[in-house]
């Protein structure tokens, strides 16, 4: 079991940016495929982002964007404290969603998660709002 929460959401006019942090917990964390997930009302779940380390101790690792956020957000991951993070720039009204951190066993297609959103444990969601 990984137990996910996810912080860091807030109200930010457009321009602004805003860092979400994702603190896993239970087994092994480090080579686990991980992504960030949104939800807007009316719209469907979108994928936002999607990272993979190499190994627990590498520092390698493989990302990957929905063409909407891409060049203004950025996702990292800490194995040492467990905690995944989206670093979002360039905030627009359209980003205003409920933003989940999730998280995978499976290495495999890690990338392409950004659009089957298929992950085995979620967390709770933090909701950004962004006013234009």
């Amino acid at each position: 079991q990984v137990q996910l929460v996810e912080s860091g959401g807030g109200s930010v006019q457009a321009g602004g940016s805003l860092r979400l942090s994702c603190e896993a917990s239970g087994e092994t964390y480090s080579t686990y495929c991980m992504g960030w997930i949104r939800l807007a009302p009316g719209k469907e779940r979108e994928g936002v982002a999607t990272i993979l380390s190499y190994g627990s101790t590498s520092d390698a690792t493989s990302d990957a964007y929905a063409d909407s956020v891409k060049g203004r957000f950025t996702i990292s991951k800490d194995n040492a404290k467990n905690t995944l993070y989206l670093q979002m720039n360039s905030l627009k009204a359209e980003d205003t969603a409920m933003y989940y951190c999730a998280a995978d066993p499976g290495r495999w297609y890690c990338s392409d998660r950004i659009l089957t959103k298929i992950f085995r444990y979620w967390g709770q969601g933090t909701q950004v709002t962004v006013s234009s």
